[in-house]
Protein backbone atom coordinates (compact mmCIF):
# COMPACT_ATOMS: atom_id res chain seq x y z
CA UNK A 1 0.00 0.00 0.00
CA UNK A 2 1.58 3.82 -1.30
CA UNK A 3 1.08 6.72 1.14
CA UNK A 4 -1.16 7.81 -1.68
CA UNK A 5 -3.90 5.21 -1.17
CA UNK A 6 -4.44 5.58 2.60
CA UNK A 7 -8.59 6.78 1.76
CA UNK A 8 -9.02 3.04 0.28
CA UNK A 9 -10.77 0.14 2.13
CA UNK A 10 -7.05 -1.80 2.12
CA UNK A 11 -6.34 -5.20 2.54
CA UNK A 12 -4.20 -4.26 5.45
CA UNK A 13 -6.80 -2.74 7.59
CA UNK A 14 -9.54 -6.33 6.31
CA UNK A 15 -6.49 -7.63 7.97
CA UNK A 16 -6.74 -5.43 11.14
CA UNK A 17 -10.46 -6.13 11.17
CA UNK A 18 -10.59 -9.70 10.85
CA UNK A 19 -8.05 -9.86 13.67
CA UNK A 20 -10.00 -8.18 15.58
CA UNK A 21 -13.23 -10.14 15.93
CA UNK A 22 -11.10 -13.24 15.61
CA UNK A 23 -10.37 -11.77 19.58
CA UNK A 24 -13.58 -10.91 20.19
CA UNK A 25 -15.03 -13.95 19.21
CA UNK A 26 -14.49 -17.60 19.86
CA UNK A 27 -10.68 -16.63 21.01
CA UNK A 28 -9.22 -18.90 17.98
CA UNK A 29 -5.35 -18.27 17.33
CA UNK A 30 -5.03 -15.79 14.30
CA UNK A 31 -2.56 -17.69 12.34
CA UNK A 32 -2.83 -21.02 11.53
CA UNK A 33 -0.14 -23.37 9.47
CA UNK A 34 -1.42 -25.39 6.55
CA UNK A 35 -0.83 -28.50 7.91
CA UNK A 36 -2.78 -27.68 10.78
CA UNK A 37 -6.17 -27.59 8.98
CA UNK A 38 -4.70 -29.87 6.12
CA UNK A 39 -5.47 -27.91 3.28
CA UNK A 40 -2.83 -25.44 1.12
CA UNK A 41 -5.20 -23.85 -1.21
CA UNK A 42 -5.62 -20.11 -1.71
CA UNK A 43 -7.07 -18.20 1.47
CA UNK A 44 -10.19 -15.99 0.92
CA UNK A 45 -8.59 -12.52 0.07
CA UNK A 46 -10.06 -10.54 3.06
CA UNK A 47 -7.46 -13.16 5.20
CA UNK A 48 -4.68 -13.13 3.21
CA UNK A 49 -1.13 -11.95 3.85
CA UNK A 50 0.41 -11.14 0.65
CA UNK A 51 3.98 -11.65 0.60
CA UNK A 52 7.57 -11.72 -1.38
CA UNK A 53 11.22 -13.19 -0.74
CA UNK A 54 13.54 -11.22 -1.91
CA UNK A 55 16.66 -13.56 -1.60
CA UNK A 56 16.12 -16.89 -1.88
CA UNK A 57 19.57 -18.45 -1.26
CA UNK A 58 20.10 -21.32 1.78
CA UNK A 59 18.15 -19.08 4.61
CA UNK A 60 16.05 -17.16 1.89
CA UNK A 61 14.73 -20.39 0.89
CA UNK A 62 14.14 -21.77 4.56
CA UNK A 63 12.48 -18.55 5.99
CA UNK A 64 10.31 -18.60 2.22
CA UNK A 65 9.03 -22.63 3.44
CA UNK A 66 8.32 -21.59 6.94
CA UNK A 67 5.67 -18.63 5.74
CA UNK A 68 4.31 -21.17 2.82
CA UNK A 69 3.09 -23.39 6.07
CA UNK A 70 0.80 -20.75 6.85
CA UNK A 71 -2.38 -20.76 5.53
CA UNK A 72 -3.25 -17.17 5.88
CA UNK A 73 -0.17 -16.10 3.86
CA UNK A 74 -0.09 -15.80 -0.25
CA UNK A 75 3.39 -15.77 -1.52
CA UNK A 76 3.17 -13.98 -5.28
CA UNK A 77 6.74 -13.39 -6.23
CA UNK A 78 10.52 -13.96 -5.30
CA UNK A 79 13.78 -12.28 -5.97
CA UNK A 80 16.95 -12.91 -6.39
CA UNK A 81 20.07 -11.67 -8.04
CA UNK A 82 21.13 -15.60 -8.94
CA UNK A 83 18.50 -16.93 -11.25
CA UNK A 84 19.31 -20.46 -10.10
CA UNK A 85 17.57 -19.34 -6.76
CA UNK A 86 14.96 -17.41 -7.89
CA UNK A 87 13.76 -20.08 -10.28
CA UNK A 88 14.21 -23.19 -7.57
CA UNK A 89 11.96 -20.60 -5.67
CA UNK A 90 9.57 -20.37 -7.69
CA UNK A 91 9.31 -23.78 -8.37
CA UNK A 92 8.53 -24.70 -4.30
CA UNK A 93 6.01 -21.76 -4.50
CA UNK A 94 3.97 -23.19 -7.63
CA UNK A 95 4.35 -26.07 -6.66
CA UNK A 96 2.75 -25.38 -3.45
CA UNK A 97 -0.08 -23.58 -4.99
CA UNK A 98 -0.87 -26.14 -7.42
CA UNK A 99 -0.31 -23.29 -10.08
CA UNK A 100 2.54 -21.31 -12.64
CA UNK A 101 1.37 -18.12 -10.80
CA UNK A 102 4.87 -17.16 -9.20
CA UNK A 103 6.60 -13.73 -10.56
CA UNK A 104 9.99 -13.66 -10.38
CA UNK A 105 12.57 -10.57 -10.34
CA UNK A 106 16.08 -10.15 -10.26
CA UNK A 107 16.05 -6.21 -8.90
CA UNK A 108 14.36 -5.47 -5.70
CA UNK A 109 12.70 -2.53 -7.12
CA UNK A 110 11.04 -4.08 -9.89
CA UNK A 111 9.42 -6.04 -7.46
CA UNK A 112 8.28 -3.30 -5.53
CA UNK A 113 6.94 -1.04 -8.27
CA UNK A 114 5.02 -3.78 -9.69
CA UNK A 115 3.49 -6.14 -7.12
CA UNK A 116 0.94 -5.57 -4.21
CA UNK A 117 2.37 -6.47 -1.23
CA UNK A 118 1.56 -6.37 2.81
CA UNK A 119 4.64 -8.29 3.62
CA UNK A 120 8.19 -9.20 2.46
CA UNK A 121 10.57 -11.39 3.78
CA UNK A 122 14.63 -11.00 3.38
CA UNK A 123 17.65 -12.67 3.38
CA UNK A 124 20.13 -10.98 1.85
CA UNK A 125 23.83 -10.49 2.51
CA UNK A 126 24.67 -8.25 4.91
CA UNK A 127 26.16 -5.06 3.08
CA UNK A 128 22.34 -5.55 1.27
CA UNK A 129 20.09 -5.26 4.28
CA UNK A 130 19.92 -1.60 5.29
CA UNK A 131 19.44 -0.93 1.22
CA UNK A 132 16.60 -3.22 0.56
CA UNK A 133 14.77 -3.12 4.29
CA UNK A 134 14.76 1.17 4.41
CA UNK A 135 12.77 0.67 0.52
CA UNK A 136 10.45 -1.97 1.56
CA UNK A 137 9.24 0.31 4.84
CA UNK A 138 9.14 3.64 2.44
CA UNK A 139 6.54 1.05 0.35
CA UNK A 140 4.62 0.43 2.95
CA UNK A 141 5.85 -2.88 3.82
CA UNK A 142 5.92 -4.95 6.91
CA UNK A 143 9.43 -7.14 7.07
CA UNK A 144 10.55 -10.30 8.37
CA UNK A 145 14.62 -9.43 8.02
CA UNK A 146 17.36 -11.79 8.51
CA UNK A 147 20.13 -11.24 11.61
CA UNK A 148 22.11 -9.34 12.11
CA UNK A 149 20.13 -5.91 11.45
CA UNK A 150 23.03 -4.33 9.08
CA UNK A 151 26.72 -4.31 8.43
CA UNK A 152 27.22 -0.94 10.36
CA UNK A 153 25.42 0.99 13.32
CA UNK A 154 24.58 3.41 10.84
CA UNK A 155 22.78 1.53 8.78
CA UNK A 156 21.06 -0.45 11.50
CA UNK A 157 20.24 3.10 12.85
CA UNK A 158 18.85 4.22 9.07
CA UNK A 159 16.11 0.86 9.93
CA UNK A 160 14.76 1.51 13.00
CA UNK A 161 14.11 5.22 11.58
CA UNK A 162 12.70 3.73 8.54
CA UNK A 163 10.39 1.20 10.26
CA UNK A 164 9.50 3.87 12.86
CA UNK A 165 8.62 7.09 10.72
CA UNK A 166 6.50 4.57 8.51
CA UNK A 167 4.87 2.30 11.27
CA UNK A 168 5.87 -1.22 10.22
CA UNK A 169 5.88 -4.44 11.63
CA UNK A 170 9.77 -5.38 11.35
CA UNK A 171 10.77 -9.07 12.81
CA UNK A 172 13.82 -10.16 13.11
CA UNK A 173 15.77 -13.59 12.73
CA UNK A 174 17.11 -14.25 15.76
CA UNK A 175 14.47 -17.20 16.25
CA UNK A 176 16.23 -18.23 19.80
CA UNK A 177 13.74 -15.48 21.18
CA UNK A 178 10.92 -18.18 20.33
CA UNK A 179 12.69 -20.92 21.63
CA UNK A 180 10.71 -21.60 25.38
CA UNK A 181 14.27 -23.21 26.83
CA UNK A 182 15.68 -19.49 25.90
CA UNK A 183 12.94 -17.71 27.35
CA UNK A 184 12.93 -19.40 30.37
CA UNK A 185 17.07 -19.20 30.84
CA UNK A 186 16.54 -15.31 30.85
CA UNK A 187 13.37 -15.28 32.92
CA UNK A 188 15.58 -17.21 35.30
CA UNK A 189 18.28 -14.10 35.59
CA UNK A 190 16.12 -11.39 35.41
CA UNK A 191 13.80 -12.25 38.08
CA UNK A 192 17.30 -13.08 40.34
CA UNK A 193 17.74 -16.34 40.66
CA UNK A 194 21.22 -16.21 40.29
CA UNK A 195 21.46 -13.12 42.14
CA UNK A 196 23.19 -10.07 40.95
CA UNK A 197 25.23 -10.52 37.61
CA UNK A 198 28.29 -8.45 37.03
CA UNK A 199 29.53 -10.95 34.18
CA UNK A 200 28.11 -12.65 30.90
CA UNK A 201 29.76 -14.76 28.38
CA UNK A 202 28.09 -15.11 24.83
CA UNK A 203 30.18 -17.87 23.01
CA UNK A 204 29.90 -17.69 19.34
CA UNK A 205 31.55 -19.70 16.68
CA UNK A 206 34.96 -19.98 16.05
CA UNK A 207 36.55 -18.69 12.41
CA UNK A 208 38.96 -19.82 10.09
CA UNK A 209 41.82 -19.10 6.95
CA UNK A 210 40.06 -18.67 3.44
CA UNK A 211 40.84 -19.64 -0.27
CA UNK A 212 43.67 -18.21 -2.19
CA UNK A 213 42.31 -16.33 -5.19
CA UNK A 214 40.45 -17.59 -8.14
CA UNK A 215 39.40 -15.12 -10.63
CA UNK A 216 36.29 -17.07 -12.74
CA UNK A 217 33.81 -16.05 -15.22
CA UNK A 218 30.47 -15.54 -13.96
CA UNK A 219 28.17 -17.96 -13.65
CA UNK A 220 25.33 -17.95 -15.98
CA UNK A 221 22.30 -16.31 -14.18
CA UNK A 222 24.43 -14.33 -11.98
CA UNK A 223 23.72 -10.62 -12.04
CA UNK A 224 27.77 -10.12 -10.22
CA UNK A 225 27.27 -6.02 -10.42
CA UNK A 226 24.41 -6.28 -8.63
CA UNK A 227 24.99 -9.15 -6.04
CA UNK A 228 27.85 -6.29 -5.22
CA UNK A 229 25.61 -3.37 -4.86
CA UNK A 230 27.14 -1.24 -2.56
CA UNK A 231 30.29 -2.43 -1.87
CA UNK A 232 32.97 -2.17 -3.81
CA UNK A 233 33.20 -3.37 -6.88
CA UNK A 234 35.81 -7.04 -7.20
CA UNK A 235 36.23 -9.81 -10.35
CA UNK A 236 34.12 -12.36 -9.81
CA UNK A 237 35.98 -15.24 -7.72
CA UNK A 238 35.51 -18.24 -5.93
CA UNK A 239 34.57 -17.21 -2.12
CA UNK A 240 35.17 -21.21 -1.00
CA UNK A 241 37.71 -23.65 -0.60
CA UNK A 242 36.68 -26.39 -2.18
CA UNK A 243 36.16 -25.50 -5.52
CA UNK A 244 32.57 -24.85 -4.56
CA UNK A 245 32.24 -22.08 -7.33
CA UNK A 246 29.58 -20.29 -5.56
CA UNK A 247 29.74 -16.47 -3.52
CA UNK A 248 26.13 -17.09 -1.82
CA UNK A 249 27.16 -18.44 2.15
CA UNK A 250 31.16 -17.76 1.90
CA UNK A 251 31.10 -14.19 1.66
CA UNK A 252 30.47 -14.06 5.46
CA UNK A 253 34.21 -13.80 6.06
CA UNK A 254 34.84 -11.16 3.75
CA UNK A 255 34.48 -7.31 5.47
CA UNK A 256 32.89 -5.73 2.49
CA UNK A 257 29.94 -8.13 3.18
CA UNK A 258 30.23 -8.68 6.93
CA UNK A 259 31.92 -8.86 9.84
CA UNK A 260 32.41 -12.64 10.09
CA UNK A 261 31.43 -15.15 12.91
CA UNK A 262 31.11 -11.97 15.42
CA UNK A 263 28.31 -10.77 13.42
CA UNK A 264 26.83 -13.62 11.99
CA UNK A 265 26.41 -15.03 15.38
CA UNK A 266 25.90 -11.63 17.65
CA UNK A 267 22.33 -11.63 16.66
CA UNK A 268 21.60 -14.58 18.47
CA UNK A 269 23.80 -15.01 21.70
CA UNK A 270 24.50 -11.18 22.73
CA UNK A 271 20.52 -10.40 22.03
CA UNK A 272 19.67 -13.47 24.61
CA UNK A 273 22.28 -11.66 27.13
CA UNK A 274 20.58 -8.23 26.50
CA UNK A 275 17.36 -10.20 26.89
CA UNK A 276 18.18 -11.86 30.26
CA UNK A 277 19.42 -8.62 31.33
CA UNK A 278 16.77 -6.18 30.55
CA UNK A 279 19.74 -4.41 28.55
CA UNK A 280 17.66 -4.35 25.15
CA UNK A 281 17.55 -0.66 23.94
CA UNK A 282 20.86 0.55 25.54
CA UNK A 283 24.39 -0.24 25.04
CA UNK A 284 27.86 -0.68 26.14
CA UNK A 285 29.80 2.68 27.48
CA UNK A 286 33.15 1.09 26.75
CA UNK A 287 34.51 -1.62 24.95
CA UNK A 288 37.94 -3.27 24.13
CA UNK A 289 39.07 -6.39 21.60
CA UNK A 290 41.32 -8.16 20.16
CA UNK A 291 41.54 -10.30 17.38
CA UNK A 292 43.50 -12.67 15.39
CA UNK A 293 43.16 -12.21 11.48
CA UNK A 294 43.87 -14.75 8.52
CA UNK A 295 47.67 -14.50 7.47
CA UNK A 296 46.69 -15.80 3.68
CA UNK A 297 43.70 -16.29 1.48
CA UNK A 298 41.19 -13.94 0.76
CA UNK A 299 39.18 -13.80 3.99
CA UNK A 300 40.06 -10.82 6.12
CA UNK A 301 37.43 -10.90 9.17
CA UNK A 302 38.88 -12.16 12.31
CA UNK A 303 39.07 -16.02 12.79
CA UNK A 304 39.71 -15.33 16.72
CA UNK A 305 38.50 -12.66 18.59
CA UNK A 306 37.57 -11.89 21.98
CA UNK A 307 36.04 -8.36 23.48
CA UNK A 308 34.94 -7.09 26.89
CA UNK A 309 32.33 -4.73 26.96
CA UNK A 310 31.29 -2.81 30.06
CA UNK A 311 27.90 -1.22 30.43
CA UNK A 312 27.05 1.79 32.81
CA UNK A 313 25.72 -0.11 35.61
CA UNK A 314 28.51 -1.78 36.09
CA UNK A 315 27.99 -5.13 34.01
CA UNK A 316 30.58 -6.49 31.33
CA UNK A 317 29.63 -8.80 28.32
CA UNK A 318 32.33 -10.91 26.93
CA UNK A 319 31.84 -11.74 23.07
CA UNK A 320 34.49 -14.42 21.91
CA UNK A 321 35.14 -17.54 19.79
CA UNK A 322 33.81 -20.61 21.45
CA UNK A 323 37.02 -21.78 21.88
CA UNK A 324 38.11 -19.35 24.60
CA UNK A 325 35.34 -19.79 26.95
CA UNK A 326 34.61 -22.59 29.41
CA UNK A 327 31.16 -23.17 28.53
CA UNK A 328 31.70 -23.04 24.62
CA UNK A 329 28.70 -21.58 22.50
CA UNK A 330 26.20 -19.77 23.96
CA UNK A 331 25.07 -17.37 26.57
CA UNK A 332 26.18 -17.54 30.77
CA UNK A 333 24.78 -15.63 33.16
CA UNK A 334 27.46 -15.35 36.32
CA UNK A 335 25.90 -14.34 39.29
CA UNK A 336 26.52 -13.76 42.59
CA UNK A 337 24.17 -16.89 43.74
CA UNK A 338 25.06 -19.52 40.99
CA UNK A 339 25.36 -19.27 36.75
CA UNK A 340 23.22 -20.20 33.62
CA UNK A 341 24.09 -21.21 30.51
CA UNK A 342 21.45 -21.62 27.21
CA UNK A 343 22.71 -22.93 23.97
CA UNK A 344 20.80 -24.43 21.36
CA UNK A 345 19.13 -27.99 21.34
CA UNK A 346 17.34 -27.30 24.13
CA UNK A 347 20.54 -27.46 26.61
CA UNK A 348 19.94 -25.46 29.84
CA UNK A 349 22.73 -25.98 32.38
CA UNK A 350 23.31 -24.34 35.92
CA UNK A 351 25.44 -24.44 38.91
CA UNK A 352 22.89 -25.79 41.20
CA UNK A 353 20.14 -28.18 38.93
CA UNK A 354 17.37 -26.41 42.06
CA UNK A 355 18.05 -23.48 40.20
CA UNK A 356 16.43 -24.48 37.09
CA UNK A 357 13.17 -25.77 38.93
CA UNK A 358 12.21 -22.24 40.38
CA UNK A 359 9.13 -21.06 39.72
CA UNK A 360 8.65 -17.95 38.30
CA UNK A 361 5.53 -15.97 40.29
CA UNK A 362 3.03 -14.70 38.49
CA UNK A 363 4.37 -10.94 39.62
CA UNK A 364 7.65 -11.49 38.73
CA UNK A 365 8.42 -10.42 35.22
CA UNK A 366 7.61 -12.52 32.33
CA UNK A 367 9.38 -12.18 28.95
CA UNK A 368 7.17 -11.85 25.58
CA UNK A 369 5.86 -15.55 24.86
CA UNK A 370 6.25 -16.66 21.50
CA UNK A 371 6.43 -20.33 20.44
CA UNK A 372 6.55 -19.29 16.82
CA UNK A 373 8.48 -16.82 14.98
CA UNK A 374 7.35 -17.07 11.84
CA UNK A 375 3.56 -17.12 13.46
CA UNK A 376 4.44 -13.95 15.94
CA UNK A 377 5.44 -11.61 12.65
CA UNK A 378 2.45 -12.43 11.23
CA UNK A 379 -0.04 -11.97 14.14
CA UNK A 380 1.45 -9.03 14.81
CA UNK A 381 1.24 -7.73 10.85
CA UNK A 382 -2.79 -8.29 11.75
CA UNK A 383 -2.82 -6.97 15.28
CA UNK A 384 -0.02 -4.31 14.54
CA UNK A 385 1.41 -5.63 17.87
CA UNK A 386 5.58 -5.22 18.74
CA UNK A 387 6.86 -8.24 17.49
CA UNK A 388 9.56 -10.44 19.90
CA UNK A 389 12.64 -9.36 17.60
CA UNK A 390 11.83 -6.25 16.64
CA UNK A 391 14.21 -3.90 14.90
CA UNK A 392 15.59 -1.50 17.58
CA UNK A 393 15.95 -4.82 19.68
CA UNK A 394 18.02 -6.26 17.11
CA UNK A 395 20.18 -2.99 15.99
CA UNK A 396 21.49 -2.98 20.22
CA UNK A 397 22.30 -6.60 19.59
CA UNK A 398 24.36 -6.19 16.66
CA UNK A 399 26.16 -3.03 18.11
CA UNK A 400 27.58 -5.01 20.34
CA UNK A 401 29.34 -6.43 17.83
CA UNK A 402 29.88 -4.26 15.22
CA UNK A 403 31.33 -1.94 18.28
CA UNK A 404 33.72 -4.99 18.88
CA UNK A 405 34.51 -5.17 15.10
CA UNK A 406 35.89 -1.68 15.64
CA UNK A 407 37.89 -1.55 18.40
CA UNK A 408 39.76 -4.33 17.01
CA UNK A 409 40.52 -2.85 14.15
CA UNK A 410 41.74 0.80 15.47
CA UNK A 411 44.03 -1.86 18.01
CA UNK A 412 42.17 0.15 21.24
CA UNK A 413 39.58 0.53 23.82
CA UNK A 414 36.61 2.93 22.96
CA UNK A 415 34.13 4.96 24.62
CA UNK A 416 30.30 4.68 23.43
CA UNK A 417 27.48 6.70 24.15
CA UNK A 418 24.43 4.20 24.01
CA UNK A 419 22.15 6.91 24.04
CA UNK A 420 23.60 9.17 21.30
CA UNK A 421 25.32 6.63 19.22
CA UNK A 422 28.15 8.22 19.07
CA UNK A 423 31.88 7.15 19.74
CA UNK A 424 33.36 9.55 22.26
CA UNK A 425 36.92 11.52 21.54
CA UNK A 426 38.21 9.09 19.01
CA UNK A 427 37.52 10.05 15.10
CA UNK A 428 39.41 7.24 13.38
CA UNK A 429 37.18 5.07 15.12
CA UNK A 430 34.10 7.40 14.43
CA UNK A 431 34.38 7.06 10.61
CA UNK A 432 34.13 3.39 11.11
CA UNK A 433 30.28 3.45 12.35
CA UNK A 434 29.40 3.72 8.55
CA UNK A 435 30.74 2.49 5.58
CA UNK A 436 30.88 4.36 2.27
CA UNK A 437 28.72 2.95 -0.97
CA UNK A 438 29.34 2.20 -4.22
CA UNK A 439 27.83 4.46 -7.06
CA UNK A 440 24.98 4.50 -7.58
CA UNK A 441 23.38 2.78 -4.38
CA UNK A 442 22.71 4.73 -1.03
CA UNK A 443 20.00 4.51 1.72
Amino acid sequence: MLPHEDHLLTRRELLRSGSMMAVAGLGLPYIVRASAIGRTGRPAASNRIVMAAIGTGSQGTSNLRAFLGFREVQVVAVCDVDRAHSGAAKRLVDQQYGNSDCRTYVDYRELLAKESLDAVSIALPDHWHAIVAVACARAGLDIYGEKPLARTIAEGRAICDAVKRYDRIWQTGSWQRSEAHFRRACELVINGRIGKVKYVEAGLPDGSDGPDVHLLPVPEGLDWDMWLGPAPYRPYQDFTSNGGRTVHYQWRWIMDYSGGQITDWAGHHVDIAHWGLGLEYTGPVEIEGQGVYPTRGIYDVPKAYRCRCRYANGIEIVVANASQLPHGMGTTWYGDLGWIHVDRGNRLIASDQRILLERIGPHEIHLYQSDDHFGNFLECVRTRRQTVTPAEVAHRSISVALLGEIAMLVGRRIKWDPHKEQIIGDPEAARLLSRPMRSPWHI
